[in-house]
């Protein structure tokens, strides 16, 4: 079951802003010049309205205004920059969904290759979702292995399937996130923990390491023909 999340203290929360901030300044040169327009319209309004004497109650809405319209740049530049930065990257796929909103639950490389051929396992309302990246032509292949594992213990539980990159028939990474909202929800809360529980329940499998994959790092000599040989 998916745990409560925990309260985020002002400051912390503060540096988290910085640090997106920093972020997506390094990679956008138009988020820059966004924030300034959003920040300053709104209280070059309020300062006319003051001037004609429309009450200096503008002064205090003309701020929150601002703020409001800065915080909107901040999340939608921020998440094109880090779109843009986790493109390509392996397990960038995985690293997206675990960061949505919701109840997903996510374990990375339930199937994979040295050649960094994945599938990820995603469950949620709309039932199981298998993600592949990699190779198409390798990953249609564990996808295969994969949907004929989980086959026998997901009940009437509808799984679908998506291939990451840009060619015709595969899923963009930029589209992910909003094609896995938009799906109907098929489960209810106790349908994904009973769900969830019975995959676990399957006969354990080594699992690649969290989060995105750097392109130069291979497994050590052997490592996969050892996984496999379990």
């Amino acid at each position: 079951m998916a745990t409560a999340p925990q309260k985020v203290k002002f400051r912390d929360r503060l540096k988290q802003i910085g640090m997106v901030f920093s972020f997506t300044a390094k990679r956008d040169k138009l988020f820059v010049p966004l924030v300034l327009i959003a920040l300053i319209v709104p209280l070059a309004v309020a300062g006319i309205a003051v001037a004609l004497g429309a009450g200096w109650t503008w002064l205090p809405l003309g701020f929150v205004i601002a703020v409001l319209a800065v915080m909107i740049v901040l999340n939608l530049r921020s998440n094109a920059a880090m779109m843009t930065e986790m493109e390509g990257q392996p397990g960038a796929a995985a690293a997206l969904i675990e960061n949505m909103r919701g109840d997903w639950r996510v374990t990375q490389a339930v199937q994979y290759t040295g050649q960094f051929d994945m599938v990820h396992l995603v469950i949620g309302r709309p039932g199981i979702i298998l993600i592949g990246e990699g190779n198409p032509q390798r990953v249609r292949q564990l996808l295969g292995q994969e949907k004929r594992r989980l086959a026998k213990v997901i009940g009437s539980a509808e799984m679908r399937d998506f291939i990451i990159g840009d060619d015709e028939g595969l899923m963009p990474l930029t589209k992910l996130r909003n094609t896995l909202m938009r799906m109907p929800r098929t489960l209810n809360g106790k349908d994904v923990n009973a769900l969830d529980k019975r995959l676990k329940a399957l006969k354990a499998r080594p699992q690649m390491p969290k989060g995105q994959v750097p392109k130069n790092m291979r497994p050590p000599k052997g490592a996969f023909r050892a996984m496999r040989g379990r």
